[in-house]
């Protein structure tokens, strides 16, 4: 298998590398791709050197069977559709084509099976969607889901390094507000990308499209609240749903300790600083809402594994085994 990933010098990048390795996939050929200034950086995969080269417009005319991208919405844009001339699959972890009817948006678990016969782009959706998708659509085929309001506490590793740094730095005293809006050491933020014109701000607008499309739930009524918190890394998030029917609490915890990538804790918690390196959504604090037909949740998930590079190895993985290469 041909492997090239563009964006490997980044968070998510490096830990794309990470996650090939951990699935013990045999792959050939990885080449790593990176903007001119991170070019030569050396980076590992399993303990071989690999040297970075810089993405030019003719790096991606050789045939890959996958090429996996972290690099921004514009990289992906530019690239991607030069990387699909000669590859069999490009998977994006922008917003870049998330919206784009024709392209798929992938959780493996959830619509894996719109990966069967496919060659073309495949978008992996927001971290936070991510996390939050595998459990709710669990609970949506047991009650029929009608509506949804979330509240995220998103670690700064959202951001990209720099959210890291920035949080980092004003830990030790600078009051530079790096890449936020306001100094986040000791704060909370509540607002992830720039206000739209209804009042949401785009990491939430992000959430309440993507929720549908994965779903295939276009009557869902969604409301998020997105909010950056001074974490490392690993979101949270806080759940309340509504359904058409009953819900039973029981049966919900039975299906959701039984279901892929769910780990679930039915008498105690969980927080960002026990994931390590989980790739899984973690569920706690399962019970009722308002009323019989609605639930409450807290979830947790690594954003930066579950919440992109897991997911998108694991859309690798799921294609590979549907095309007979695995």
């Amino acid at each position: 298998m041909k492997v090239a990933i563009v964006g490997a010098t980044g968070e998510v990048g490096r830990m794309m590398i990470t996650c090939l390795e951990e699935s013990n996939l045999e792959i050939s050929e990885l080449d790593l791709f990176a903007s001119s200034r991170s070019a030569g950086t050396v980076l590992y995969y399993t303990d071989q050197p690999i040297k970075v080269q810089e993405l030019k417009q003719d790096s991606l005319l050789k045939h890959y069977d996958y090429v996996l991208f972290s690099a921004g919405a514009g990289v992906a844009k530019t690239f991607a559709p030069i990387a699909i001339q000669t590859s069999e699959v490009v998977i994006d972890n922008s917003s870049g084509f998330r919206k784009e009817p024709n392209i798929p948006l992938v959780v493996p678990e959830v619509n894996g099976d719109l990966l069967t016969g496919y060659s073309g782009i495949v978008a992996n959706p927001n971290c936070s969607t991510i996390q939050i998708i595998l459990p709710l659509a669990v609970l949506d085929k047991l009650f029929n889901l009608k509506k949804l309001i979330v509240s995220t506490y998103q670690s700064v590793s959202g951001s990209g390094h720099q959210g890291i740094v920035t949080l980092l730095n004003q830990r030790q005293g600078k009051n530079d507000k790096g890449v936020y809006p306001h100094i986040i050491d000791l704060n909370v933020i509540p607002q992830i990308g720039g206000f739209l014109d209804s009042g949401y701000c785009q990491e939430e607008e992000k959430m309440h499209f993507e929720c549908r499309k994965i779903l295939n739930k276009w009557d869902l009524l969604v409301s998020a609240t997105t909010v950056r918190v001074p974490v490392i890394y690993g979101h949270s998030v806080s759940v309340y749903a509504e359904f058409e029917n009953e819900v039973d609490i029981p049966k919900s915890e039975k299906t959701l300790q039984n279901s892929p990538r769910i780990v679930y804790y039915p008498n105690t918690y969980i927080t960002p600083l026990d994931l390590g390196s989980s790739n899984e959504t973690h569920i706690c604090r399962l019970r009722l809402g308002t009323d019989e037909k609605s639930l409450t949740f807290w979830n947790v998930g690594h954003n930066v594994r579950l919440g992109a590079a897991a997911n998108a190895v694991n859309i690798l993985i799921t294609h590979s085994k549907y095309s007979g290469r695995l």
